[in-house]
């Protein structure tokens, strides 16, 4: 089997996932969806390697993520500078629940979101999360704790009966 034809099975088994993935992270479809591109187009570029490598999802989820930090670091100027253009955009029919997780993973600050995204829905342990990140697993297990405290104040059901 060719490179090409390996990156194909990959990309078959794995894109649509990856895309969930860094949807959750960066919260933008078309912006998963590129960097997903992105890694896989990289995978095309490692030739034997990639075909080589023992976990090669976890490895094209290293480099979306790595792509979607480069991007927040170079565009952060741009995206305050840019006058927001109305219109009307393409958005996928989602529940209310899933509309308040989104929007509750927005509001985390991106390191706590990159660990709970991946322990959560990318469903990784903190081990390869952190060799995912470049940071100590202590550190990951830490931003976990912080991310669900903030989540569940996010997510509180604000029509429970107050009891007096």
């Amino acid at each position: 089997m060719g490179n090409q034809d390996f990156v194909r099975e990959v990309y078959d088994a794995s894109y649509r996932r990856l895309v969930a993935q860094m949807f959750a992270l960066c919260g933008d479809q078309h912006e998963a969806e590129e960097v997903v591109q992105e890694a896989f187009v990289k995978a095309l570029n490692q030739g034997r390697t990639f075909a080589g490598l023992h976990n090669p999802e976890a490895w094209l989820r290293t480099v979306a993520v790595n792509q979607l930090r480069s991007r927040w670091r170079r565009f952060a100027l741009w995206r305050h500078l840019l006058p927001r253009l109305p219109g009307t955009a393409h958005v996928a029919e989602l529940s209310p629940d899933h509309v308040a997780l989104v929007h509750a993973l927005a509001g985390l600050p991106l390191p706590l979101r990159e660990v709970v995204v991946l322990h959560h829905v990318a469903d990784l342990p903190t081990a390869e999360i952190a060799a995912t990140l470049g940071v100590a697993e202590g550190t990951v297990k830490s931003r976990l704790v912080k991310a669900r405290s903030l989540l569940a104040a996010s997510l509180a059901d604000d029509e429970e009966p107050k009891h007096v």
